[in-house]
């Protein structure tokens, strides 16, 4: 149950158990979030048992019903499922077994897995006859690999059975599953945080690969019953990363912590000088000299991250950037080859669309780079060579530290390749490194400001729709804004380019509409702010109210708005840094004005590994 707990941000719309124990196998199971599964169990306890497997479930197949929860039973009860992911053939499969006896009581693929499992091990036992019982556990995991190689789509799937006391058999394709070695117990979990304070060494399971664990025992093959050799691996898990540490959420922890995220992810990768250097990348420096384009894949929030990563690549190596969203990228037909460097976003190292973008890529003969935020993942290891963020782990399912962090990555990579490949703002680039060094404090003086964003959180509780605007980086930092807000109060939010606004998007603007808007730097970008301070006028010709995040000192802007909310001055391309920081404090205080879950928002996520 504190798996379940420490894995729940991942999903959080039903939980379930499953226990076996002396022949037999228990389950409970409960829409909504782990809690009323922990109720349930605490009103009737469940019996000890030598194995147990559990599951919090994002709904894919069926709604969040007891019914639709995992686990899901099958060989007359005897045999229990969970499963990550999407079974892809599921109709298919589920007519077949239909008409061979089986009675579905779900709406989910996961059922369906059960079954044609089930099927699998009841084939083997009548095979083999009287003599079943002398295989032992090769009939459960034989079953599995046969069960598995008749499966499309992406699943993590772990079964019990009745008939095999001690045993978790699991299998991996497309969807991340870890092993954890412990003294006289093991563990597997769809991240390390599920056993993270009960062992610090793990195994990673590869593609198309079957695991039989016991309290003792690790043993892999492949789909086809090769073994394989495992290798363990360190992990790196703070149990304190579990804990909200006194504060009111994971998310207000996790903002707070932005500034040590930051200058994780920048120590030592930047020297006195400004100089970059980036060790352990994995791609060979004659590799980056040859590159003449890069491709960004990402979604959600860490394409914003891309965005301005485009900005920053393109001004100091003047090598053209395109910027896509994963789920879109391979249907696209880019055009790739040896000379393209694809940079692959992802927090969690696990989003399905990305790691499809990235097996694309990698088929085209692309050189693909993964920035990631966790050891290990499934796009690092498929990557050519990984930039890991160090922000720690993130539980709260709107990301803030891990975002900074991936934007303070990709300005790394851009000063690396300019600084690299021989730039002509060679001064510039060096300069804007070292005052990157110094970015965490101002991190923390904008957060030490929260206290005028709450403010004006409590102003906006009523607000039905909020729109944001910007220019260059201040572009993408609107669209994340947007989109924090939709995440975490369930109201209307648009991120638009503040040019655009005047094509059509000014019509939303009437008596009181708020308008939050990203004000470049008057000192650093006059042009930029002239042209958003126009913005600004036509909004307020129209009856907007206009709040402004803004330099410290901007009084241009201060005669025009409703709102300043200043940011310390920093370089154009660093600014991101600092101008989203109010914008999280800000979606995070109206959710809370409204008595709306920080931490798990209705609907969502935090790793999507599904596609």
């Amino acid at each position: 149950m504190g798996g379940l707990r420490r894995l729940e941000y991942r999903g959080y719309d039903s939980s379930g158990v499953a226990v076996q124990s002396a022949g037999r196998v228990h389950i409970r199971k409960k829409a909504g979030k782990v809690g009323n599964l922990a109720a349930s169990i605490d009103a009737k306890p469940l019996p000890n048992g030598e194995a147990a497997i559990g599951h919090t479930r994002w709904a894919t197949h069926g709604a969040p019903t007891d019914a639709n929860a995992h686990p899901h039973l099958a060989d007359h009860g005897r045999l229990a499922v969970i499963h990550n992911g999407i079974i892809e053939n599921a109709g298919e499969l589920r007519q077949a077994l239909s008409g061979a006896g089986h009675v579905f009581t779900s709406e989910t693929d996961t059922e369906v897995a059960a079954a044609l499992l089930a099927q699998a091990y009841r084939s083997a036992v009548d095979d083999r006859g009287p003599a079943a019982a002398d295989d032992g556990d090769d009939l459960l995991v034989g079953a599995m690999r046969r069960a598995c190689r008749q499966l499309n789509g992406s699943f993590t799937l772990l079964a019990v059975h009745a008939g095999h006391p001690g045993l978790v058999v699991a299998a991996r394709r497309n969807s991340p599953l870890v092993v954890g070695i412990g003294d006289g117990e093991n563990f597997l979990g769809s991240d390390v945080a599920a056993f993270g304070e009960f062992t610090k060494r793990a195994v990673e399971l590869g593609q198309d690969q079957v695991v039989a664990v016991t309290a003792d025992t690790v043993a892999a093959t492949d789909f086809d019953g090769v073994p394989v050799q495992v290798t363990e691996v360190a992990v790196d898990w703070d149990p304190a990363a579990a804990s909200k540490g006194g504060h009111a959420s994971f998310m207000v922890k996790e903002m707070l912590e932005q500034p040590e995220a930051v200058r994780r992810t920048i120590q030592d990768r930047i020297g006195i000088d400004g100089s970059v250097r980036l060790d352990g990348l994995g791609i060979e420096e004659s590799t980056f000299a040859r590159i003449n384009k890069v491709v960004v894949v990402a979604c959600g929030t860490a394409s914003y991250g891309g965005q301005i990563a485009k900005y920053a690549i393109e001004r100091w190596c003047r090598i053209p950037v395109e910027v896509d969203l994963a789920h879109e990228f391979r249907y696209r037909t880019p055009l790739l080859d040896a000379r393209t460097l694809v940079v692959a976003i992802s927090q969690s190292g696990e989003t399905m669309d990305t790691l499809m973008a990235v097996r694309y890529a990698r088929e085209q003969g692309a050189v693909v780079l993964s920035i990631c935020n966790t050891q290990g993942s499934t796009i690092a290891r498929e990557s050519n060579g990984v930039l890991h963020t160090l922000a720690g782990p993130e539980i709260a399912v709107a990301s803030t530290k891990a975002f900074l962090a991936q934007v303070t990555a990709n300005l790394l990579l851009a000063l690396y390749l300019a600084q690299f490949r021989g730039s002509a703002l060679r001064e510039e680039t060096f300069a804007v490194a070292k005052e990157l060094r110094r970015i965490p404090d101002l991190i923390q003086r904008t957060l030490d400001r929260a206290g005028r964003v709450n403010a004006l959180a409590a102003d906006l509780r009523e607000a039905t729709s909020v729109l944001f605007i910007g220019r260059h980086v201040g572009f993408p930092v609107a669209l994340e804004g947007a989109l924090k807000l939709k995440e975490l109060a369930y109201i209307h939010a648009e991120g638009f380019a503040a040019g655009e606004l005047k094509h059509g998007a000014i019509a939303l603007i009437d008596q009181g509409q708020p308008v939050i808007v990203i004000v470049p730097s008057l000192r650093h970008s006059s042009l930029l702010h002239a042209k958003v301070m126009s913005t600004i006028q036509e909004v307020k010709a129209r009856g907007g109210w206009v709040v402004a995040v803004a330099d410290d000192g901007d009084g241009v802007v201060a005669e025009w708005a409703d709102e300043v909310i200043a940011v310390p001055e920093s370089s154009p391309l660093l600014a991101p840094l600092l101008t989203t920081v109010p914008l999280q404090l800000f979606a995070a205080g109206l959710a809370a004005e409204k008595g709306l879950d920080v931490d798990q928002p209705r609907n969502l996520a935090k790793s999507v590994t599904v596609e």
